[in-house]
């Protein structure tokens, strides 16, 4: 039965990519339908990469036992390089570069290994290691080097860089160590829901943003979120969420509430890096991920969500 439900929701998956694929395949083909070519080209280099994600993710979890760290590293390359966006934007100075090895090969695998090994081994050092020693550490190395021109700035985004793209994302493969009664041996399909969550408040929020959209948030952050897509995309995936809790271990009524929580702190994430990025004067984090900039700039949202996934999780599940 746990894998006829995680067949159907992968299945599920595969089968709304397809169509999304026919349709803005379709769309492409017919220059006469009125629609602006540019929205229909940001539509097909959105399925991309969900193709991209999806393909990648599920290939992780194809690896039978391995699969729990063949997760963890994958998530551990995306942090890494995720992090080299989020500080290259600033430059650094030659104080910075000693602590910056620090944070790349010490703090960042440790802060994998710790979620690899699980609670029941790590205890909770994984959640402390980043936002207490990192932290701590951070500033004190750099402040051995004996430059303090624009010292505030310069720890602070190495922390923040930091906190959000290695800490905050590390939530998500932390999921497959959770111990939750009743659920054993399927955490990657929770891990799979949560993912799928995030991407399609994305989305949702995009489409609405377009077909409705005329109040925006926060026109000097973002020209393109506005309410109505907030408002629009947020409920719609709160519904699919709560339609789907027959794939998790979660009540009825919990589905809907990590459903609306997480479709919030997605729409946070992108919000947040969206100012960062224009405080940079930049469009984009990078160009890896085709067609859609950089992998910060893909992930944003699953950042700011997975540690909220995670703790309500763990709440409604082990109390």
């Amino acid at each position: 039965m746990d894998d006829v439900k995680t067949l159907s929701l992968v299945g599920g998956v595969l089968a709304l990519l397809l169509g999304a694929t026919t349709i803005g395949q379709w769309l492409k083909k017919q220059p006469d339908i009125g629609l602006n070519p540019a929205l229909i080209e940001a539509f097909n280099l959105r399925i991309r990469a969900w193709w991209l994600m999806c393909t990648v993710l599920a290939a992780a979890f194809l690896l039978g036992p391995a699969s729990r760290v063949a997760t963890v590293v994958l998530f551990g390359l995306i942090s890494f390089w995720a992090l080299r966006e989020f500080i290259t934007l600033t430059p650094t100075r030659l104080g910075d570069h000693r602590t910056l090895f620090w944070v790349f090969i010490v703090f960042t695998p440790l802060q994998y290994v710790l979620v690899g090994m699980g609670e029941e081994y790590s205890g909770l050092l994984f959640s402390v290691l980043i936002p207490v020693y990192a932290f701590l550490f951070i500033p004190t190395r750099v402040a051995l080097a004996g430059d303090f021109k624009r010292f505030l700035e310069r720890t602070a985004k190495i922390q923040a860089g930091l906190i959000i793209c290695v800490y905050c994302l590390s939530y998500a493969p932390a999921l497959l160590g959770l111990d939750i009664p009743n659920f054993k041996g399927q955490n990657p399909r929770l891990l799979f829901f949560f993912v799928l969550l995030v991407q399609l408040s994305d989305v949702l929020q995009y489409a609405w943003g377009k077909l409705f959209g005329k109040h925006l948030v926060a026109p000097a952050i973002s020209p393109s979120r506005t309410w109505e897509g907030f408002f629009g995309g947020v409920a719609s995936a709160t519904l699919i969420g709560t339609a789907l809790w027959w794939a998790t271990p979660f009540e009825f009524w919990q589905a809907a509430a990590i459903s609306l929580a997480v479709s919030v702190m997605g729409f946070a994430g992108g919000l947040t890096m969206s100012a960062i990025k224009r405080d940079r004067g930049v469009k984009d984090y990078g160009t890896l991920v085709v067609g859609h900039s950089g992998v910060l700039d893909r992930i944003d949202s699953i950042c700011f969500a997975a540690p909220v996934f995670y703790h309500l999780t763990h709440f409604f599940t082990t109390g």
